[in-house]
């Protein structure tokens, strides 16, 4: 171990800690919140030293909005995921083997694309939606969350594509594969890991939904999670621990498949980054 990486060594740690402190303890003060009453919440002296009390979930479980919330958000965040995939995979493998001038355009447009605030798109979407009957639907909110993310599962989908060396799809074309053969039998399962990474990073951005999903869903049962969320702020107060409640529930799905998805994250965009 040399002793520049050694001195560096404790510096890193350091920075870890910061950062887990950073994103660590509001999670942890959000799972508190949620075990307390709305008067420790609301004590000067409230801390974490208290008597946990279940009501919060109690009546959050109690809400019939919490099932239909939580069906709607994980019905958002799988179309999402699949709509984008199906478009960006092809669009991404084409990038990454055209060589072309036109390559270089097409990358800068889709980082255009993604420096467009989300609130531009709400007036020209709300009423190409209203055109063709799909507001208040969720193919709609499908669609319009796919089609803002699309230009960033394609840029991150390309280095995966770009890491697959082109020797390998020659050695298919020699034995007879065309063109989308070696696409679908080689292109493919060797950026697996790739796709999984980049379908779990979509799926854990459009299940936070909440702009569109509330201009464009116009009847409140038909709200995702976030906008439930957001409704326990009422005209006489907030109930800051039934609000806390839904919160954590509200990330169980997204711990879930962050857990599951770790390494391929790890991995994932450290390739992504190099690329």
């Amino acid at each position: 171990m040399t002793a520049t990486r050694r001195r560096a060594e404790p510096l890193a740690f350091t920075v870890r800690i910061v950062l887990f402190l950073l994103y660590g303890l509001p999670l942890l003060w959000i799972v508190l919140t949620s075990l307390k009453s709305q008067s420790e919440v609301l004590t000067s002296q409230a801390s974490v030293f208290f008597t946990p009390t279940w009501d919060a979930y109690a009546s959050a479980f109690a809400d019939p909005q919490l099932g239909a919330s939580m069906r709607q958000s994980a019905t958002i965040a799988i179309g999402t995921t699949v709509v984008c995939l199906v478009f960006a995979i092809p669009a991404a493998y084409a990038l990454a083997r055209v060589t072309s001038r036109i390559v270089v355009p097409a990358l800068a447009l889709l980082v255009v694309l993604q420096m467009i605030p989300q609130t531009a798109n709400l007036i020209p979407l709300f009423w190409l939606l209203a055109q063709f009957g799909l507001l208040d639907t969720d193919a709609g909110l499908i669609l319009a969350d796919a089609a803002l993310l699309l230009p960033w599962a394609v840029l991150l989908l390309r280095p995966f594509f770009s890491a697959i060396p082109l020797a390998i799809e020659e050695a298919g074309r020699i034995d007879g594969a065309k063109t989308v053969r070696a696409f679908f039998s080689l292109a493919l399962p060797l950026a697996r890991n790739g796709i999984l990474t980049v379908g779990s990073i979509l799926f854990l951005v459009s299940w936070g939904e909440f702009l569109y999903g509330i201009t464009f869903m116009l009847s409140p049962e038909k709200y995702p999670m976030s906008a439930l969320i957001a409704q326990q702020a009422g005209a006489f107060g907030i109930d800051w621990p039934r609000m806390m409640a839904f919160a954590v529930v509200s990330a169980l799905p997204v711990f879930v498949v962050y857990v599951f998805s770790y390494r391929l994250l790890r991995t994932g965009l450290t390739l992504g980054a190099v690329k």
